[in-house]
């Protein structure tokens, strides 16, 4: 049997399912509960948060016979038919690959034509950024006023690049990426229905390392399975993503902090032999910004989310630096990101890096003296 991968297989199928987007979920819910639609929609934010998904509920819901509370059914005809991927009434077009005008030219012709056993015919126009100008042109006049039958779903991660003719026109709604809390909670879904025996601390490492994406995220999961014998342990985890126990990363702090050049080059030679040193550079900087949060936030651990026992050690390192410094630790690691893809030597940019750190606050005292 082919495998799905499992970001398709548990791709949510009605508002309801949706995580992380209850402000839109709902309000497009009470649209269609209370009859008002709109005609145009633009759906934005960072890839992989539901985007595409809510736009083929929506479509599926503005139809459906018996929508409950603004949702689909997922029991009547039309839902059912609905569901398979090549229905003509629900539309979905790359942008990306049919950007020119006539593209768009033959979208104007198809409009015309009413929808075959459903109330509305919905265009969804993914990427919609890549359209040329002259296919904005195109879209334009259609987009303003489309037959009472017709709605678009706009949907891009760059709005910033649409005209202000084509935002004018259209319902915006703003996709947020997805909080590590969420995150867990559908991977314990999914794990627990697949059956699969894992760790709560493997789940978090993967829950941060899909950085508020859905789709990120059960993609790591799905590599995660894959090499995986048996129970998902942190183990697992770090060793598919190389990414870096908290153990070391708080070591190397301790290290920026004693200023100890000898420790720091046997520490990066160390590293350099079991991780990838592009990641663990920019685990530095979110390890300095963590650092920061304990130092500055109220409540730091609602916005870390954690677990206790790392979560005080970082609360008890965080007080050995000024949030000046930690402040110049994220400059500094978070901003090698470039010369890392392209440097022949990482481990010799991460040393560089370390003793510039190291040298930020030697530099500073002298002048102070």
């Amino acid at each position: 049997m082919e495998h799905l991968a499992l970001y398709r297989k548990y791709r949510p199928k009605n508002f309801q399912d949706v995580i992380g987007q209850d402000h839109i979920t709902r309000a497009l819910a009470n649209q269609i509960a209370s009859g008002k639609i709109g005609h145009a929609y633009l759906f934005t934010g960072s890839r992989g948060i539901g985007k595409t998904s809510v736009a083929r509920i929506f479509a599926k819901a503005v139809n459906c016979e018996h929508n409950i509370n603004g949702s689909p059914c997922g029991q009547c005809p039309t839902c059912k038919r609905l569901e398979g991927e090549s229905d003509i009434n629900i539309i979905e077009i790359d942008a990306a690959s049919n950007n020119r005008v006539d593209d768009i030219r033959e979208i104007r012709e198809k409009v015309k034509f009413t929808p075959v056993g459903t109330k509305y015919k919905v265009y969804i126009i993914d990427e919609v950024h890549m359209l040329t100008d002259s296919a904005f042109n195109a879209l334009l006049k259609t987009l303003e006023e489309p037959p009472s039958y017709v709605i678009f779903i706009l949907a891009t991660t760059e709005a910033h690049k649409l005209p202000a003719t084509i935002l004018s026109r259209c319902i915006r709604f703003d996709f947020r990426l997805v909080s590590v809390q969420d995150l867990v909670k559908l991977l314990q879904n999914v794990f627990d229905k697949e059956n699969i025996e894992y760790d709560n601390d493997a789940l978090r490492l993967i829950a941060n390392a899909g950085e508020g994406s859905v789709r990120d995220t059960l993609s790591i999961a799905d590599c995660i399975v894959a090499y995986s014998e048996g129970k998902i342990t942190k183990e697992s985890v770090q060793n598919v993503l190389g990414t870096t126990d908290y153990d070391i990363l708080i070591k190397f702090f301790d290290i920026l902090k004693d200023k100890d050049i000898g420790r720091l080059l046997e520490t990066v030679s160390e590293i350099d032999n079991s991780k990838n040193l592009s990641v663990f550079v920019k685990e530095l900087s979110k390890q300095a910004r963590n650092l920061l949060i304990c130092k500055s936030c109220a409540r730091p651990n609602e916005i870390l989310n954690l677990p206790q026992e790392t979560f005080d050690r970082l609360l008890d390192q965080a007080q050995s630096f000024d949030e000046k410094t930690l402040i110049r630790f994220m400059q500094i690691f978070g901003g090698a990101e470039n010369e890392l893809r392209y440097t022949l030597s990482p481990r010799l940019l991460l040393e560089t890096l370390a003793l510039s750190a190291i040298e930020g606050d030697s530099g500073e005292e002298a002048k102070k003296n």
